[in-house]
């Protein structure tokens, strides 16, 4: 007992009382957390049995979840006209006890992203999503927006990424969406993309650099650089450059950068070892839409390591990350044997 009162979990008479300065809360999904007024924080198990729970069954009739402007839950009985913080079905929670594995969890080509978030609160995280409206980022924006996250969708259309948002509300109509133009096939759309943000005075959390174009024929940018270099990195360098500072200064934060295992299967030296910038921007007579790809794929690793090792000291995080092979996604559309070849390896293949 003198330990317990020492950590300042002075004995009650159940196991299940809070003590002193502690609060019972829940997240959207319905996962019980606990804070610590005294030490402001927050945890998952509680304080005093160590036990993990979630709530059971609906709201009761009458009452509705709603959400403040820090992004705290809250809820309302509409019968009783009144508020509280404190969640209705808290007398009807499970225990949550899995079995804890002995190694690290792992995740396999069936986990989705809704289990791998199951149980985290993003309220009040801000998230940029590049390439957003349809595929892999879609997914990943519909993901963060369930569970809270406020999140952007940089899309090069504006329609598409309306669409977007429209779906991903229709699943929750409280979620926190809002798509943005952004072409990375222009610098000058990359500066006013982030331009538009500043001036929203909000803090960003995680930037997710997913869009790409995959088979594309030669063509040159506005800028004068072959397409898929520019797109797939060159355009998110420059959006991580020009939103740095705001990253920096909403720490801890993080950028992701999606990637490919095809990177390995390129090079972009020459024959004395030294880089040769002409094959990161080929010409028409040297261009071969797989090789650009991959070594667009090869300057995002490149620039995804680089990068955590000038931001990691100041609370930014870089990783790049491999999404799976042959994914059917719209990534293939612009070359009908590329559609042939993922069509074919689809039911082989992780889905969307």
């Amino acid at each position: 007992m003198a330990a317990l009162k020492y950590a300042g979990l002075e004995d009650t008479d159940s196991e299940e009382e809070l003590p002193p300065g502690w609060e019972e809360r829940t997240t959207k999904d319905g996962w019980v957390y606990y804070a610590n007024h005294l030490e402001e924080k927050t945890q998952w198990e509680h304080p005093k049995s160590g036990k993990r729970k979630r709530v059971a069954g609906d709201l009761p009739y009458g009452w509705e979840q709603e959400t403040d402007e820090n992004g705290q839950v809250y809820f309302v009985d509409h019968i009783n006209k009144r508020t509280t913080y404190l969640d209705p079905r808290l007398a009807f929670t499970v225990e949550d006890n899995p079995v804890k594995p002995t190694t690290r969890q792992k995740y396999d080509g069936n986990s989705t992203a809704m289990e791998i978030l199951q149980g985290r609160d993003l309220s009040g995280k801000v998230v940029i999503i590049t390439g957003a409206n349809s595929g892999i980022g879609f997914e990943t924006a519909k993901s963060l927006a369930l569970h809270g996250a406020c999140v952007i969708l940089a899309c090069r259309s504006v329609a598409r990424g309306d669409a977007a948002v429209r779906r991903i509300l229709g699943e929750w109509h409280k979620a926190k969406v809002e798509a943005m133009t952004l072409d990375l096939a222009s610098l000058q759309s990359v500066q006013h993309f982030a331009e538009a943000f500043k001036s929203k005075n909000l803090p960003l959390h995680i930037l997710i650099c997913n869009a790409a174009v995959f088979g594309a024929p030669w063509s040159l940018t506005e800028d004068g650089l072959e397409s898929t270099f520019q797109v797939n990195h060159l355009g998110h360098f420059y959006l991580v450059q020009l939103l740095e500072d705001v990253l920096r200064q909403s720490s801890p934060a993080r950028v992701v950068v999606v990637s490919s295992e095809s990177h390995r299967f390129t090079e972009i030296k020459d024959s004395s070892g030294k880089l040769d910038f002409s094959l990161l921007s080929p010409s028409k007579k040297e261009y071969w839409a797989m090789l650009a790809y991959n070594r667009s794929k090869l300057c995002n690793i490149l620039f995804s390591n680089e990068l955590n090792r000038r931001l990691s000291p100041h609370g930014v995080t870089s990783n790049s990350v491999h999404p799976g092979n042959m994914i059917y996604s719209s990534l293939h559309r612009n070359w009908w044997v590329y559609t042939l070849l993922f069509t074919l390896a689809r039911p082989f293949t992780k889905s969307m």
